[in-house]
């Protein structure tokens, strides 16, 4: 469990699975999470942060990854 987060600020990288949901990895932390719903990836990302920091930050950003295909 760590005591601080970097700036009061964690940012996670939220990508689709290529089986469906959705996955989060928290930058600079060892903190990833997963869920079907965007919905329910927000409350578990609550979760995963809460259990991790004794001090909690003051805000969490979601940094939405896409992977677009150009036909060529």
């Amino acid at each position: 469990m760590q005591n601080q987060t970097y700036n009061n600020e964690i940012i996670f990288l939220v990508e689709e699975d290529i089986e469906g949901g959705y996955n989060a990895k928290a930058m600079g932390f060892p903190i990833f999470t997963q869920a079907e719903t965007i919905d329910e990836l927000k409350e578990m990302i609550d979760d995963a942060v809460r259990c991790h920091f004794k001090t909690l930050p003051q805000m969490i950003r979601l940094h939405f990854v896409r992977d677009e295909v150009m036909a060529v």
